[in-house]
């Protein structure tokens, strides 16, 4: 009988154990999950703002149909999500790129999430870079 009782406390622990194991690599991704849909989230709010910069007349602190002077707001440029900064701007002003850094570890296992989006006024290209 006492073995009967060892080898099932034996079977719990494993069981136990495996469960533990599972749960932290179920949270792990839907940790990364939640930071990508976070950082894409902020990304199509910055596409909407230069946008609005785009059609916006100069003289109404716009960039009367270029991207020009469009700059990210301080709240925006840092957020729970991760950090934004305008790569490059076109020489005739019709292309914005916006780079994205997340706050998780990327696919790589090295470096957190990034992503990178060239805006034009009728054409948005979004590329994951990890």
């Amino acid at each position: 009988m006492g073995q009967q009782q060892l080898l099932l406390i034996v079977l719990g622990i494993i069981i136990i154990g495996l469960s533990i194991a599972v749960g932290i690599s179920v949270a792990a991704t839907s940790s990364l999950q939640a930071n990508r849909d976070g950082v894409l989230s902020d990304l199509q709010n910055l596409c909407a703002l230069a946008r609005q910069h785009y059609i916006r007349p100069a003289e109404l602190g716009g960039g009367g149909y270029t991207f020009r002077n469009f700059v990210i707001p301080d709240e925006l440029d840092t957020t729970g999500n991760g950090t934004y900064r305008v790569e490059r701007l076109s020489r005739n002003g019709d292309e914005l790129r916006i780079d994205a850094r997340g706050t998780e570890i990327g696919d790589d296992g090295r470096e957190t999430i990034r992503y990178r989006i060239k805006i034009r006024f009728n054409e948005i290209d979004l590329t994951q870079r990890n």
